[in-house]
């Protein structure tokens, strides 16, 4: 009955029940106390007969007759006070029996919706499966039921679709990687063409890798990742960077790279990589000429007030069960200068194709789905992302995932 004190179908079926109670009393007690008054005699007791003075039998009937009087009017008193008194107990019990019997009324609606909230995209196939009458709660339930049903059908469909995808997409990349062996197994290939080919081969690499973490990455958002091992995001960021030498040296940027702690998170090697490449591929891309970067990463314990302020601040675009403000976790920061952004159209880059405009994209070749991309990665780990404006220009991007043990054993990984 408490949970439903603060529902507003409850406070309307306990006034509606209560006055209904209390209308149905308050008349029949009216009725009676009417009822009972016009049946009590109300003559005038103490007047002498006319035509002389009473004798003594006339007085002492008049004398009856006044103490007669009497006692009526005590009990029409009596009954008056009787009756405001029952209706006042009857208003109080009317309003607890109508709050009875809207929780009683609106029980099977509870626990539809315990139920539903249970249910979520890993146990589609359960059903409410409500017994009883065939009546309007029977009917929601069984409607409910068949939603669900058309629900678990079309993440089937989109499960199929993924896998189906991800095997059409590797056979064209098997046979280009045929082509280029076949190409470097001829007698004395040229040297450019076995440069061509290994070039090829990287890539090719890195294709299939990206193709087999969007697949994972699919799966994640239905169940748990299969390849949760101890992830270094220090290392990842080292690895980025190291890879990214020469577009960071073609804009002439500055990288102060941080990593001074390793950041070990339980999670996806592939997924996790791409979040970081990610990442730093928005620094580097919406940079302008001569900027810089600042990559720094870090274990917060409980009670560090900046970095679980960062991970988990007000701003936070994942909505996953990341670590919170005063609770441990790893995290990748990365800051980038420049001018100074809305922070509206900031908290829209989380989702897909969503720019802050050419002059920050650089190119139209780019289709702004990057952040999107790192915003799924997160929210399938159970982190938070937090894209946040620094005043004085530029963003600071701040990915918080949980912390996990380190290889060697020590906790948080710290160099």
């Amino acid at each position: 009955m408490g949970r439903m004190r603060n529902k507003t179908v409850g406070r309307r079926f306990t006034m509606l029940f209560g006055t209904v109670f209390l209308l149905s009393g308050t008349g029949l007690i009216t009725l009676v106390y009417l009822l009972s008054g016009s049946d009590m005699t109300r003559a005038a007791p103490g007047q002498p007969p006319p035509g002389g003075p009473a004798t003594g039998i006339e007085r002492h009937v008049l004398d009856l007759e006044r103490q007669l009087a009497e006692v009526h009017a005590q009990q029409s008193r009596q009954l008056l006070f009787g009756s405001l008194i029952a209706i006042a107990v009857l208003a109080a019990g009317s309003f607890l029996l109508g709050r009875i019997l809207a929780g009683h009324v609106l029980r099977p609606l509870r626990l539809i919706t315990t139920a539903t909230r249970r249910i979520s995209a890993e146990n589609l196939h359960q059903r409410l499966a409500v017994a009883g009458p065939d009546d309007e709660v029977k009917e929601l339930a069984d409607t409910v039921d068949g939603l669900l049903a058309r629900l678990e059908a079309s993440f089937a469909a989109q499960r199929r679709f993924v896998a189906n995808a991800s095997h059409e997409l590797r056979t064209p990349l098997a046979t280009i990687r045929a082509s280029l062996d076949v190409a470097v197994a001829k007698p004395r290939p040229a040297a450019q063409t076995v440069a061509l080919a290994d070039r090829l081969r990287t890539e090719l690499d890195r294709v299939d890798h990206l193709l087999e973490g969007f697949l994972v990455l699919a799966r994640a958002q239905h169940g748990v990742l299969p390849d949760r091992i101890p992830v270094s995001l220090a290392e990842l960021a080292a690895q980025a960077l190291s890879a990214r030498a020469a577009a960071i040296a073609e804009k002439n940027l500055s990288v102060d790279d941080g990593l001074t702690s390793k950041a070990w998170t339980l999670g996806s090697p592939a997924l996790l990589s791409r979040l970081v490449q990610n990442v730093i591929d928005n620094a580097i891309v919406h940079n302008h000429e001569g900027g810089w970067i600042r990559i720094t990463t870090g274990n917060d314990d409980a009670g560090d007030g900046d970095a679980g302020n960062d991970a988990a601040g007000d701003g936070d675009a994942s909505g996953g069960d990341a670590p919170g403000r005063g609770a441990a976790g790893a995290r990748l920061v990365v800051e980038t200068g420049g001018r100074v952004l809305d922070q509206d159209q900031v908290d829209r880059l989380t989702q897909p194709f969503e720019r802050l405009g050419t002059d920050r994209t650089g190119s139209q070749e780019h289709s702004g789905l990057g952040l999107s991309i790192v915003a799924a990665i997160v929210a399938a780990h159970g982190g938070s992302l937090d894209l946040r404006v620094r005043p004085e220009g530029g963003l600071k991007v701040t990915a918080a995932m949980a912390p996990a043990d380190s290889p060697d054993g020590r906790h948080g990984g710290t160099p």
